[in-house]
Order: structure tokens, then C-alpha cells, then sequence
């Protein structure tokens, strides 16, 4: 009699653990399958935005599937490093990564060897903002139109000067694409962080600069940086009178410094939705929100297929603009 009650206690744990797998579309009503603790790698040093954004994001989301989620910081070569290592993790649902313009769209082009394929290494969770910037010059300035910068530059051998926060980031890059898309050249001059850029553009030994509204808004308000177009599709609540560059003349001029969230290639479909569902209410809480608009971001409501179809695109741009401007990595 006890043999056959242990026998049975055996078949039943059996069913149990094989029907954690076998009811993955139910997951929205179960908490996570894999019992083992999720791994939110984040390819970058701690205390940038992808790191903040993690720690906004793993204590509700470890709570909303019933198992931790443990940030790991592996920084290095402009994201790639890390998010290298998400690419050979397990596709189990166990690894998600912090993914930005950078690590999963600009180093492809920018790098001579990364180890993974953004798109083809990855599967798409969530879209959790964008970040436009603002092209400024000193108070100081003459420019007060982008016409006025792309005419002083074309008049200037080497044209005016830009600073970004260095090479492969979205200041430059959007650097790039303006001169790309207008045919304008400039003087890139980069630098350790987006601080000592700031305050040289400020102090006039550099022309103008790209960056967010969270490193220029600060100045704009103060008066001593002169915003002159922005670099999304749409003009800024906080800077409504500013236009757009496409408004400007450059037609489908828009860059974003894009944060999201990417797992494995492989991981099961329904571990992805559940993870897009959970991430996508942590973002859309009060205080998601105004940490993104702290940041100079725009909350996104992106699903995973729209993400991966813009990654697509975004990848595709920065490779043609990288190529025709011959940057290389620092």
C-alpha cells in the first residue's frame, strides 16, 4: 500500500512538472515556468539609463512572475560585450537584456567583429522609450534656424564644429545623418561624456551639439544653450515652439535614443508575451512615467513585432549612414 501511494505521488509530480511547459500559452494566468531566477543582463556600466531603467524594472517584474530578477552589469565595447553574452544564453525565459540603439542597431555597422547578429541572436520583449534630441548652440550664436547652421557650415572649410559624447553614440550619429541626408559636411570633435561637450558648446569653443533634453534642457532653460530643431517626428511637449528637423527641410529626418528590452533567439512565444505584458504595466505606472520624462524620454506602447520591425529599419539606416561617413570606433 505504501509502495503504490508512492508510485502515485511519483506519476502526479511527474504530470505537474511536464504540465508547467505544457500550458506555456496559459502563463498570464501562472507564474513563471522555469523556477530559476531571470538574469537581466545590462551591457552597460551601472548608473546610465539602461541600468536605472533595469532597476526600475526587475523588483515589479520579479514580483508580477513570483521569481527574482538579478541584474548583471557586463559594460564594455558600446554594449557589445554584454549583450554578446545574452545572445548565447539559454532561450528559456531565464536571460532578458537591455538593448539600445547602440548595442542593437549602430554597433553592427560601427564594430569590425561583434559576437552576435541583433536581430538574428535576439527575439523582441518591449520598447520602453525613446529619447529625442535636441540640436543646440551657444546663446552666444549667430544660427538661429537650421538653415543658418547648414549654410555657416557649407561657407566653412570643414564646416561647424560638433561635439557628441563620442564616437558610435546617438549625438553623433544624428551628426551623421544630418550630414548625410543634407550633403552639409562638419567637424566632429568628440568627447569623454556628454559633460565636458556641453559645456564647451556652451563656452564657444565648439559650434553646436546633438544631445537629450536631460543633458541640454537644463541650459535651454537657463538661457545659455539656443535650441534650433529637434530630431523626432513629432515636436516636444517641453519645447513646443521648437521645430522638428524634417519641419526644418529634412524630410524623414528621425533619430531616437532608443531603450528595450530583447531575450535570446528562441525563447517560446508565450514566455516573450508574458514578459511584453508584465514589462509594458510596470512602464505604464505613474512613476515609469515620470522616470522616462525625467530622462528626456518618450514612453513607448510598442508590441514585440513593431519593435523588431523598427529595429529592422534602424539597423539598415545607421549601416548606410556609418558607410558613407567612414566612421570607425574610438
Amino acid at each position: 500500500m505504501q509502495r503504490r501511494t508512492l508510485i502515485q505521488r511519483a506519476i502526479a509530480a511527474g504530470l505537474l512538472a511536464g504540465g508547467a511547459f505544457a500550458t506555456l500559452p496559459a502563463l498570464a494566468q501562472g507564474n513563471w515556468p522555469t523556477g530559476k531566477p531571470i538574469t537581466y543582463l545590462v551591457p552597460f556600466a551601472p548608473g546610465g539609463n539602461t541600468d536605472t531603467l533595469a532597476r526600475l524594472i526587475a523588483q515589479p517584474l520579479g514580483a508580477a512572475l513570483g521569481t527574482p530578477v538579478v541584474i548583471d552589469n557586463k559594460a564594455g565595447a558600446g554594449g557589445s560585450v554584454g549583450s554578446a553574452l545574452a545572445a548565447r544564453a539559454p532561450a528559456d525565459g531565464t536571460t532578458i537584456v537591455g538593448g539600445t540603439i547602440s548595442s542593437h542597431a549602430i554597433n553592427v555597422s560601427l564594430y569590425p567583429k561583434i559576437d552576435y547578429d541583433p536581430v538574428k541572436s535576439f527575439v523582441p520583449v518591449a520598447m520602453l522609450g525613446s529619447g529625442p534630441l535636441v540640436l543646440v548652440v551657444p546663446a552666444s550664436s549667430p544660427y538661429k534656424t537650421l538653415d543658418d547652421v547648414l549654410a555657416a557650415s557649407k561657407a566653412r572649410s570643414g564646416g561647424l564644429s560638433a561635439a557628441s559624447p563620442g564616437t558610435g553614440t546617438s549625438p553623433h550619429m544624428a551628426l551623421e545623418l544630418l550630414a548625410f541626408q543634407s550633403g552639409v559636411k562638419f567637424t566632429h570633435v568628440p568627447y569623454k561624456g556628454s559633460g565636458p561637450a556641453v559645456q564647451d558648446v556652451i563656452g564657444g569653443q565648439v559650434d553646436m551639439m546633438f544631445d537629450t533634453t536631460l543633458i541640454v534642457g537644463p541650459h535651454i532653460q537657463s538661457g545659455k544653450l539656443r535650441p534650433i530643431a529637434v530630431s523626432s517626428s513629432k515636436r516636444l511637449d517641453s519645447l513646443p515652439e521648437v521645430p522638428t528637423i524634417a519641419e526644418a527641410g529634412q524630410k524623414g529626418f528621425d533619430v531616437g535614443s532608443w531603450q528595450a528590452v530583447f531575450a535570446p533567439a528562441g525563447t517560446p512565444q508565450p514566455i516573450v508575451d508574458r514578459l511584453h505584458a508584465e514589462i509594458m504595466k510596470i512602464i505604464a505606472t505613474p512613476e515609469a512615467q515620470a522616470r522616462l520624462k525625467s530622462f528626456g524620454m518618450l514612453p513607448s506602447t510598442m508590441t514585440p513585432a513593431e519593435l523588431g520591425a523598427y529595429q529592422k529599419a534602424e539597423v539598415a539606416k545607421w549601416a548606410q549612414v556609418i558607410k558613407a561617413a567612414g566612421i570607425k570606433p574610438e
